[in-house]
């Protein structure tokens, strides 16, 4: 009995041994697991993407429990959020633009940032109208990555040529310099270079529905921009376009974008972003281009401001460790790591003030927008509103119908269509 007793003594042993081992190494084994999660968004450049994944390496490295997944969307990107979104396997973090934010935070999708964000992340470091873009009432949805403004970009040797000295303050001006820079330069009956280039779409348009005291939408969210004084304002591009004949579309000279078009020498001028600025320089080395604010209108100023944001699945599984990737990539040293490049604007004015953009000649006229541009955003009607707005408009630029007529039949399609949708 006693040898027995000794022998199962010493397999009890090894059986708890063994146990114990095993027990160790599945804790090391769940300790050591990756939490993985997803960041979706565009890409602008392929050195946009590379700062990005530099950014993301270096985040994974103080944070060794998470893995970051970066998916690029370059196409029908909301379409594929949305269909994800219902299907609940969207993405943890996604880029948002501030105009489709209104939709998102209305129904529910995004999760609210406010008990994760603590003092030290200095939320009062980012310029107000751009965290507003993505707040209801006091609630935080998103945190501004970006933004660019709209300004005046022109070719400083053709202004120049034309005995420009400066570029133009005043719409006036601008619609003289855009007369003389319209030139038949082979002499053969057809323009070569138009003043200015023009998109006649609602984003490049909505601060010229301001210009005069008109509102692109009212205090119910319907269309308001056919009054008479949001006319006023567009009837300017109008005219330089149909009356002058000193503007073109990207279209009317083969180009696919007004910066195309601009960096072709197809048009003199060009109302564009901060994304032109690398394309521009990379594209067309050989061009000689400054920017101004964009002329006065009415004696304002005016301008638009478009802006991105982090935003955060309210479904997701891991939302710790999307807070901290959202944090990391907004706090000043992720930011500052890859806002150098210049396709977009740092969203922290610490940030801006550090990387020196409102010193550089070609960004400051971008950065002073900031403070009197209109956000791209109007509440969850404006996709509609947008639609009706660019089909009609380009059938007034193309004199198929008058301005007036164009717009008013523009709003009524459009509230008829929010009035149904709701």
């Amino acid at each position: 009995m006693t040898s027995d007793y000794k022998c199962m003594r010493k397999l009890l042993s090894c059986s708890i041994a063994i146990s114990l081992v095993f027990f160790t190494l599945g804790c090391r084994s769940q300790s050591d697991r990756k939490i993985e999660i997803t960041l979706s968004g565009w890409q602008s450049n392929p050195n946009e993407g590379k700062l990005l994944d530099k950014v993301i390496r270096e985040f994974e490295a103080k944070n060794p429990t998470i893995r970051v997944k970066r998916e690029v969307i370059n196409s029908q990107y909301m379409d594929v959020i949305r269909t994800r979104l219902i299907g609940e396997v969207a993405p943890d973090v996604f880029y948002l633009e501030a105009f489709e934010a209104p939709t998102l935070i209305k129904y529910g999708v995004l999760e609210p940032l406010n008990s994760y964000i603590k003092p030290d992340f200095k939320l009062d470091d980012f310029e107000p109208n751009l965290l507003n873009a993505f707040k209801q009432g006091n609630t935080v949805y998103g945190i501004p990555k970006d933004f660019s403004t709209l300004a005046l970009f022109y070719n400083s040797t053709e202004l120049k040529n034309a005995g420009f000295s400066k570029p133009p303050k005043t719409w006036s001006e601008l619609t003289d310099y855009a007369k003389k820079l319209t030139i038949d330069k082979n002499k053969d009956g057809k323009i070569d270079q138009y003043g200015i280039g023009i998109a006649p779409e609602l984003p490049r348009q909505a601060f010229m529905i301001k210009a005069f005291g008109g509102s692109l939408v009212d205090q119910n969210n319907n269309a308001a921009f056919a009054s008479s004084n949001g006319i006023q304002g567009l009837q300017l591009v109008i005219d330089q376009y149909r009356r002058d004949r000193s503007a073109a579309q990207p279209s009317d000279v083969g180009a696919n974008s007004n910066s195309e078009a601009f960096g072709q020498g197809r048009v003199a001028m060009a109302i564009e972003g901060a994304w032109a600025v690398p394309y521009l320089k990379e594209t067309f080395p050989n061009l000689e281009f400054q920017t101004a604010e964009i002329p006065t209108i009415n004696n304002r100023n005016g301008t638009m401001i478009f802006t991105v944001g982090y935003v955060m699945n309210r479904q997701s599984k891991h939302k710790d460790a999307a807070w901290k990737l959202i944090q990391y990539l907004t706090n000043q040293s992720g930011m500052k790591a890859w806002a150098n490049q210049g396709v977009a604007l740092p969203s922290r004015r610490s940030v801006l003030a550090e990387l020196k953009y409102d010193r550089n000649p070609i960004y400051a006229p971008l950065v002073a927008g900031a403070k009197y541009g209109t956000i791209w955003q109007a509440g969850e009607t404006l996709p509609t509103i947008m639609t009706n707005f660019d089909n009609q408009f380009v059938s007034a630029l193309l004199g198929q119908q008058t301005l007036p007529n164009a717009m008013n039949r523009a709003q009524e399609t459009a509230n008829r269509e929010i009035y149904l949708s709701n």
